[in-house]
């Protein structure tokens, strides 16, 4: 988990690649709502630009969970993550579980590269 792993957030900075641009979506899957077991999330998304979900970003995220093509189309929240990266120009996207991201940054416009953190 990157909110707790301080050396990774180190190297982001030093290589000038933070602070991240988090959609708003992501905060429903990261937080609990309890302050304390919420802390280190905080900790870390209080360092962040959150990103307001709007229209025309729900709707490139809906045309890369399509063009997949696959029976089971990646989740709508890691959709809005690799367009909102496609939004910005390209950004790399960092997940724990980088297969569907994969998939849908194949389909971008501006080259978004997954890593795994």
């Amino acid at each position: 988990m990157l909110a707790m792993n301080r050396a990774r957030l180190e190297e982001l900075r030093r290589r000038g690649e933070w602070p991240a641009i988090v959609p708003s979506v992501i905060l429903v899957e990261a937080l609990t709502g309890d302050h304390r077991r919420d802390y280190h999330e905080n900790r870390l998304l209080h360092t962040c630009d959150v990103l307001p979900v709007d229209e025309m970003l729900s709707r490139a995220a809906g045309r890369l969970r399509a063009q997949v093509g696959t029976r089971r189309a990646p989740s709508a929240v890691d959709a809005i993550v690799v367009a909102a990266a496609d939004l910005v120009g390209g950004a790399t996207v960092l997940s724990s579980d980088p297969s569907d991201l994969r998939a849908l940054g194949r389909h971008t416009d501006n080259g978004v590269k997954i890593a795994s953190v």
